[in-house]
């Protein structure tokens, strides 16, 4: 679910000083998408939400969460918006979160 070698990668490029940070914006950004998808009703921005999640989900070694946001970019990028499982991708998102915080430190020695 997590890339750790990705994460790693991450930490040495930014700095140990550095990615406390990077992961606290990550964090926040990636709420503020999942509350305008959570919004987003007509789905009228579902493609650009969910390719910004990917990206940022990609860069912090997010593996199961960005698979699924690549897989719901594809949908409404031919049109299949209603075929997006946005509740799977809510809940690939709080559980690669939680795994995420709680094997930091295990796992960034």
């Amino acid at each position: 679910m997590i890339q750790w070698s990705r994460v790693r990668q991450l930490r040495d490029e930014v700095g140990a000083d550095e990615f406390d940070e990077v992961v606290e914006i990550f964090l926040e950004e990636v709420q503020e998408v999942l509350i305008k998808l959570r919004n987003d009703t007509d789905r009228s921005e579902i493609e650009q939400n969910l390719h910004f999640l990917k990206g940022s989900a990609l860069s912090l070694g997010f593996d199961s969460f960005s698979k699924l946001c690549q897989d719901g970019e594809r949908n409404a990028a031919a049109g299949e918006t209603d075929a997006v499982d946005l509740p799977a991708i809510f809940t690939a998102y709080d559980e690669s979160r939680s795994l995420f915080q709680t094997g930091l430190a295990e796992n960034l020695r």
